[in-house]
């Protein structure tokens, strides 16, 4: 098992804290010194989480916080709290998300579920929580993706699935959105001599709710190939399944515009992997970014 770094003295926003890879890396890093914030969506769960890991580790600092990452108001006054307390974040792991909604859904600002908690509130967050990230020593952003960014495709005729919804290509689409943010806030990071590293990584196949809560939204099921392959397909758990997700928020040997996963793709020990085609270019990472600092009303 990955034995995280020494973390005493960080301070770490995890987000979907309550379950899954979030609770799970909350949990590690907690263990190893962090002070942790568990962003949720909700409060409750978002305690229990916490009883469950100070069960674990007695010692540890936890902080619970609301967050909906697919509600940009939310996004805004979590943001706000944080800056209003003033102390800087060493860091922003973006953990949260949803996976293959049946049917296209709205959020309350009107944009496409899955591209709203998975791509536009991780991006509003990170711009915003900026400032605080800026004044640590060696802030760091940990971006979850997937292996399913490799088939996606940014359509920026239709971003938000207006035309055509189909679940698994949105999910797809957002994944990869997710690394070309990875990638250019890294470049950023580069050309404006910040000390940020901006790192991706990837889970493999890793059983948790995520593969079965988004299917289940507003009444649905999953599709007769996503059953069978949620039960053929060569999967791990969360302990190991986390570890990607962990060593690029702490390890001394990841590197910026990196991304981590499985060796074997959907299982294994970590290892840096190649970061798609598709998330390489540099021209759709611009156009991107600029689209949604317009659709979020942010700007870095």
């Amino acid at each position: 098992m990955y034995e995280v770094p020494d973390q005493h003295g960080k301070y770490i926003v995890v987000t979907g804290a309550n379950s899954g890879t979030g609770k799970e890396a909350a949990k590690r890093l907690a263990g190893a010194g962090a002070d942790v914030v568990l962003a949720v969506r909700t409060g409750t769960k978002g305690e229990q989480a916490k009883a469950e890991i100070l069960a674990a580790h007695p010692g540890a600092t936890l902080e619970v916080r609301r967050l909906d990452l697919a509600d940009q108001s939310s996004v805004r006054g979590f943001a706000d709290g944080l800056v209003a307390a003033g102390r800087p974040v060493d860091v922003l792991v973006n953990n949260a998300g949803v996976m293959n909604v049946p049917a296209r859904t709205e959020t309350v600002d009107g944009f496409e579920l899955q591209l709203a908690a998975n791509f536009l509130g991780p991006f509003a967050l990170t711009a915003l929580l900026l400032p605080l990230l800026l004044r640590a020593p060696e802030p760091r952003v940990v971006t979850m993706s997937s292996g399913a960014a490799a088939g996606g495709r940014i359509d920026f005729a239709d971003l938000q699935s207006s035309r055509r919804y189909h679940p698994v290509r949105a999910y797809a689409r957002t994944k990869l959105a997710d690394l070309l943010l990875t990638v250019h806030l890294a470049d950023l990071a580069t050309e404006r001599d910040w000390p940020l590293m901006s790192v991706g990584a990837h889970p493999g196949y890793t059983r948790t709710n995520l593969t079965t809560s988004g299917p289940h939204l507003n009444g649905g099921r999953p599709g007769l190939l996503e059953s069978i392959g949620y039960r053929v397909v060569p999967s791990q758990d969360v302990v190991h399944g986390t570890e990607p997700l962990l060593y690029a928020a702490t390890d001394p040997g990841a590197v910026r515009g990196g991304y981590y996963g499985p060796r074997w793709a959907l299982v294994g020990p970590t290892r840096q992997v190649r970061v798609p085609r598709r998330a390489r270019d540099k021209e759709t990472a611009a156009r991107l970014w600029a689209e949604t600092e317009r659709l979020t009303g942010t700007s870095v």
